[in-house]
């Protein structure tokens, strides 16, 4: 059996200071991935991992496609990087238009980023940019929603709603927060809750106390995915459109989860019936091969920067990334798309939902699991927490289920699976099985 540190040194090991991680316990008790095919991961000791998470719900298609690897491989050689900033290269506009075809209609301007963090706060930016250029300055204020995750960037927590990702860091900008939508009742609903929507009247409360002359956007996911995954109540974010049509508020939907076939569609807006003024994708757009994101805005947006941007030699919005467009990015996205479109992936999500579904919820009863929730191919299970320390136990979970092959998500009390797009229904079982053994496995 070969070392589980990969050869590592502990002097490399401590050099490292990781994302999202426990660094401490980690680095006394490692887990180092070494390779990744299909649905699995192989592991330092050289085991097969199931993974339970297509990566961190980006990698949909499974890993190392190959239309991919090559497109990645051959624009290394041709074009490797190429300035975004006054100058362009042919694919970043071939993706921009593909990109397009999977929106809502109506969205159709893209603006390439790096991360789904530096999504959110293009956004955000381009929301307030965009009410001074209407010649409404006053409006700034930012509404978010409690148990919301926008990236890890100021304008990102501050929106956000996991007090975790905001404590350490003080003030953000202006922000406030409508209510998280899981709520008592709605307990192993599977699927959309059938009661709830009117939570989205609370966005009135807001508007009431800071008045929409000063309220620039609303950002919601369609389905929140790093608290828990937390579908919407039927017709929740319908009564958000409805509200922020008539109070001239901007609504931002974070789609870097669910866009690109998570929900079994090609979109959150399209799974769930409201279409939003901007939306925020990443993730899956490479299938999680090269860093990516993008805003996706309405047309009449992106026009009135160009009627309103000066003389045409003159930046209309000042704002960008180093790395927006990048070239080999670009033709990442592009085979991807291309790979989920031809392949019938997001239609085949669509299908295996009901039975991943049945899988989840046939769990409900097993010991410290007090919720468990599910759309397309997401699924959260909220833990009971152990006296004193809410989060030990989905650790403890994760790291048995790790021990046993199979990769799942932790944090906060949820644990959580995002499965890759292909998966048979004998590794949904396999999962389930362990999975629940796990949990009864706690003391």
């Amino acid at each position: 059996m070969s070392d589980k540190r990969a050869g590592l040194t502990q002097n490399q090991l401590d050099s490292y200071w990781m994302p999202y991680t426990a660094n401490r316990q980690f680095k006394k008790d490692p887990r180092i991935i070494t390779g990744a095919k299909g649905s699995y991961y192989t592991d330092a000791e050289g085991r097969q991992v199931f993974d339970g998470l297509s990566g961190l719900w980006c990698c949909g298609l499974g890993h190392g496609v190959p239309e991919i690897s090559e497109a990645v491989a051959k624009q290394v050689q041709e074009l490797d990087y190429a300035p975004g900033f006054q100058y362009g290269h042919t694919k970043s506009f071939q993706l921009a238009e593909k990109i397009t075809e999977f929106m809502p209609d109506g969205l159709n301007r893209v603006f390439f980023v790096g991360s789904g963090s530096e999504a959110a706060d293009t956004s955000l930016k381009i929301a307030r940019a965009y009410w001074r250029k209407m010649g409404q300055p006053s409006k700034t204020k930012m509404i978010g929603r409690i148990k919301g995750y926008h990236g890890v960037n100021f304008g990102g927590i501050s929106v956000g709603g996991i007090g975790a990702n905001r404590v350490l860091y003080g003030e953000g900008i202006s922000a406030d927060h409508l209510a998280h939508t899981v709520i008592k009742g709605n307990e192993f609903t599977k699927g959309q809750p059938e009661t709830g929507a009117e939570l989205a009247d609370e966005l009135l409360e807001l508007i009431g106390l800071h008045d929409a002359s000063n309220i620039a956007a609303v950002i919601v996911e369609p389905l929140a995915g790093s608290a828990g995954v937390l579908p919407p109540p039927i017709d929740y974010l319908k009564r958000l459109r409805k509200i922020c049509d008539e109070h001239n508020i901007l609504l931002i939907f974070d789609e870097v989860i669910c866009a690109f076939g998570r929900m079994g569609s090609d979109t959150g807006a399209d799974a769930f019936g409201a279409v939003p003024d901007m939306m925020n994708i990443a993730k899956q757009l490479t299938n999680g091969v090269i860093p990516m994101g993008a805003v996706i805005a309405r047309q009449d947006i992106y026009e009135l920067f160009m009627e309103k941007g000066g003389p045409d030699y003159m930046m209309e919005l000042p704002h960008g990334y180093t790395y927006s467009g990048h070239p080999v990015a670009c033709a990442a996205g592009l085979a991807a798309l291309d790979v989920l479109k031809k392949s019938g992936a997001i239609q085949r999500v669509k299908q295996m939902s009901g039975y991943f579904e049945d899988a989840v919820h046939s769990l409900k009863g097993t010991k410290y699991i007090s919720d468990i929730r599910n759309f397309g191919f997401a699924a959260g299970f909220s833990v009971e927490a152990a006296p004193g320390e809410p989060s030990r136990r989905p650790y403890e979970v994760a790291m048995d289920m790790w021990g046993k092959g199979f990769y799942v998500r932790y944090g906060g009390d949820t644990v959580q699976l995002g499965l890759p797009f292909f998966t048979e229904t004998d590794e949904m079982d396999r999962l389930i099985d362990a999975l629940g053994d796990s949990f009864n496995a706690l003391a």
